[in-house]
């Protein structure tokens, strides 16, 4: 059975190593402990056997936009629907913060259509989102991540 809940501190060098793989082969941008410590109450986790499977993170830009960052499902339980509901769980959470729009850029193109989101040209995303993420990422400024987002 899986766990949804909240990061806490406690979780963050097991939430580095689950995420490792996909850092290394430039699918999600490396985080230093320090900033997924800072950033620390947007990750929500799922975990099976108290051991940590999948996370992601809503992250706030605007009164009314946020973004869902550094989603990743251990490869052994891809497709069994960890991944869609940690999503659903950051959407609820962006309703009740008061978000109107999340949006994310992903190599998952499929798998966001899947929940309602749309595609949108890149550079429709706000230019703080460029250069305090995007620049650290090993493909800028060369992107081939999608941008999808999703009104809710």
């Amino acid at each position: 059975m899986i766990f949804y809940r909240k990061a806490t501190l406690d979780d963050v060098l097991k939430m580095q190593e689950l995420v490792k793989e996909e850092v290394i082969e430039g699918i999600i941008l490396p985080r230093s402990n320090d900033e997924v410590a800072t950033n620390i109450r947007s990750y929500t986790l799922a975990l099976k056997d108290s051991n940590i499977v999948g996370l992601s993170a809503l992250h706030i830009h605007t009164l009314e936009l946020a973004e869902i960052r550094s989603i990743v499902v251990d490869k052994n339980l891809r497709g069994k629907g960890i991944g869609k509901k940690i999503v659903e769980i950051l959407l609820d959470e962006g309703r009740s913060l008061g978000v109107k729009q999340v949006f994310t850029l992903t190599y998952q193109k499929e798998f966001f259509l899947k929940s309602s989101f749309k595609e949108i040209p890149k550079e429709s995303l706000p230019i703080s989102k460029i250069w305090a993420d995007c620049i650290k990422c090993k493909h800028f400024p060369v992107c081939d991540e999608t941008s999808l987002i999703i009104n809710i």
